[in-house]
């Protein structure tokens, strides 16, 4: 039996008065946001017309702990966390503020608004047409199941969370596109699921946060994997609550629940691993948020980190190598370093791969062996999970060099392979494959890709 039990009465000696409770704020309360006043007239309008197409959602405890508001609008968090008007191209952005403007009926402005999502990509990498597996002939809408040894589980309750980033990829969970939505009600599919493929050794939780639903509905989807039939079984929480909540494992009405469930995954022999999205240093900075880790921690389970290279967000080495070195201080590991996917706002965001790869390797080169456990920067790509691993020369042509290091196929995993180096390429799908392929055939010779 792990210590948290110990951890949890020390923290949570709180009446219910007196523990924290989550105020979040969106567009229609955007008025009694901390800090709003410290906004002009253009950049209030502004986050009204981006936010009736992007989701948009803050809390009290970023708004008052995390962003510093003598640095509006270059805070990070403050990019993080609100609409800006460069998310939006000119043409979309000035066809809702006209309709605003000339306060057009609403089902005039709902239709531009959805013209503009479709358009924007909302599935990117296959999750739709090619993640979405079937079981005795029937579509699983709650799963994806890209890798052979891994699903993803999205409960119906986790498809929100406690504030939204302005690059999540999976922002179509948060808007009006139900048909678009990924969410499974019942844990029963997921279990006779797994039980028809006993190849999978690991469910990721996701969303949204899981970490937003009460404990006891989180429970409900968990308990069924701590059977003897799953030993064995990974279980992984994806959630970015312990920066925008950490009150969450703390002293909120939910932290002893939460950290008790923890305790009891570990004591059932499962590994359980907390997929922890950081994006910048200062939401490790917080007391809270130091404890926080310290109360998961406690239970047994393990922090891997992980967050995209955003531009005007953590696009430095510097900012990532501050990252790390906070992670590791606390005992996380420093998992991945993503590239952001091409959805959504992704132009606003996007940064040139060469750019990435510069500042990954900037950061590697400022932090310990402990450190270098985050790989990067890493695209999850149709394919699969795919590494820039080093820009160089081969046979007078300069490549990228990638890295397979998780394929949709198997067989495809660990693969170097090479592609033509472009400068301005911000994904996979910029990029076309070398002329020459030092490792024997795995380009086709700079036509396909050897998984085309």
């Amino acid at each position: 039996m792990s210590s948290s039990l110990a951890v949890n009465i020390r923290n949570l000696r709180l009446s219910p008065a007196e523990q924290p409770v989550l105020r979040t704020f969106q567009r229609r309360n955007m008025g009694d946001i901390p800090g709003i006043d410290n906004l002009s007239a253009q950049q209030r309008r502004a986050m009204d017309i981006v936010s009736r197409v992007l989701p948009f959602k803050t809390n009290q405890y970023i708004c008052e702990e995390l962003i510093d508001w003598d640095n509006i609008p270059d805070d990070p968090m403050f990019q993080l966390t609100f609409p800006q008007e460069g998310m939006l191209s000119p043409s979309d952005f000035a066809k809702i503020a006209k309709l605003v403007d000339d306060k057009a009926a609403q089902a005039e402005i709902d239709a531009a608004v959805r013209q503009i999502r479709l358009g924007l990509n909302p599935h990117p990498s296959g999750q739709v047409d090619l993640n979405v597996p079937q079981l005795d002939g029937e579509k699983m809408e709650g799963i994806q199941h890209k890798y052979k040894e891994t699903i993803l589980f999205f409960p119906s309750k986790g498809q929100t969370c406690h504030a939204y980033c302005t690059y999540c990829f999976r922002w179509p969970q948060f808007v009006r596109l139900d048909d678009l939505k990924f969410a499974a009600k019942e844990a029963a599919a997921m279990v006779d699921y797994l039980r028809a493929h006993t190849e999978v050794t690991d469910v990721i939780f996701t969303g949204g946060d899981p970490m937003v639903m009460r404990t006891d509905v989180l429970r409900r989807y968990v308990e069924p994997l701590l059977a003897p039939e799953f030993e064995g079984l990974n279980i992984r929480i994806g959630t970015k609550s312990v920066a925008y909540w950490p009150h969450r494992f703390v002293n909120d009405k939910e932290a002893d629940d939460t950290l008790k469930l923890f305790d009891e995954i570990v004591s059932a022999g499962r590994h359980l691993a907390i997929m922890a999205h950081y994006s910048h240093p200062c939401e490790l900075e917080t007391v809270i948020a130091e404890e926080a880790v310290r109360n998961i921690l406690s239970t047994g389970a393990v922090i891997r980190c992980q967050a995209p290279i955003i531009r005007n967000v953590n696009d430095s080495s510097k900012v990532w190598a501050d990252l790390i070195r906070a992670q590791v201080s606390l005992g996380c590991v420093p998992y991945y370093m993503f590239v952001e996917r091409n959805t959504g706002p992704k132009r606003y965001f996007e940064l040139p791969l060469s750019r990435a790869l510069e500042i990954y390797s900037g950061a590697f080169r400022q932090v310990s062996g402990l450190g270098r456990t985050m790989r990067g920067p890493v695209m999850a790509a149709t394919p699969g999970k795919v590494l820039v691993e080093s820009a160089l020369e081969l046979a007078g042509e300069k490549v990228f060099a990638l890295r397979v290091l998780q394929g949709r196929n198997p067989a495809w995993g660990n693969r170097l392979f090479f592609a033509a180096y472009d400068e301005t390429a911000t994904w996979f799908d910029d990029l076309r494959p070398a002329k020459i392929d030092p490792s024997g055939g795995g380009n086709g010779g700079g036509g396909n890709w050897f998984f085309d």
